[in-house]
């Protein structure tokens, strides 16, 4: 039992984990697997909550190591990836732009672990940190398709989102988990790998990842299903 409960937070910590080596394949100059690592932890982010309500293991812990975990991979990998592969021509002033990237998405995540029981569970206040560092990772991983000038944007556009006041819908009553990562994975790694004919150049970790998502996504739609029948 105690193991079992133990479960989601090994997911939060190998999300956390997928942030570190994607900082140091960027830093080694291996920019796709540190963009892929980031999407491979947004797999594992999207899944360590259901799992922690689909096991009765909610915790005051798991929520802490959450936030914790996602400003390091959604946070500082994707400013990191970002600056090793733009930023760093604009020397010091480029890395401290780079810089509000997990300084506005840790505002955002604090600012959400102090509200999210007052508020609305239709949408959220401000861009998640996990969507916007999924972008990122994922003009990275086309950056060669994409003018720097739109990298740029982007980028500020983000930091500035995550602490903004609009309100993005959670869709939380859909039955798959978060509707970005899914369009993350699918439309970013997937097709990349696919098409580019890249099977031998990403970290063998995407192989185990990439099944089991796909595995529990098609669990959580059937059940969701189930649902729906017997209302």
């Amino acid at each position: 039992m105690r193991f079992t409960k133990s479960i989601p937070n090994m997911f939060t910590l190998g999300n956390l984990f997928c942030g570190f080596l994607s900082i140091g394949y960027a830093a080694n100059g291996s920019y796709k697997n540190a963009a892929i690592l980031i999407l491979i932890g947004m797999m594992l982010d999207s899944m360590d909550g259901r799992l922690a309500r689909m096991l009765k293991a909610d915790s005051a812990l798991g929520k802490e190591l959450d936030s914790l975990a996602d400003i390091v991979t959604f946070g500082v990998a994707p400013s990191f990836l970002v600056y090793y592969t733009y930023f760093y021509q604009f020397g010091l002033i480029g890395l401290m732009i780079a810089g509000l990237f997990p300084l506005f998405g840790a505002y955002r995540l604090a600012r959400f672990n102090i509200s999210s029981s007052k508020g609305s569970q239709n949408y959220f206040v401000g861009v998640p940190i996990t969507a916007a560092g999924g972008i990122l990772a994922l003009i990275t991983l086309f950056g060669e398709l994409i003018p720097n000038i739109v990298t740029t944007v982007l980028f500020t556009s983000l930091s500035f989102l995550m602490v903004s006041k609009v309100r993005i819908p959670s869709l939380k009553d859909v039955p798959l988990p978060k509707y970005g990562t899914i369009i993350t994975i699918f439309l970013g790694a997937s097709l990349y790998i696919v098409f580019k004919g890249t099977y031998g150049s990403f970290p063998y970790l995407i192989y185990i990842a990439t099944p089991l998502y796909i595995a529990f996504l098609a669990y959580r739609f059937v059940k969701g299903k189930s649902r729906r029948n017997l209302n």
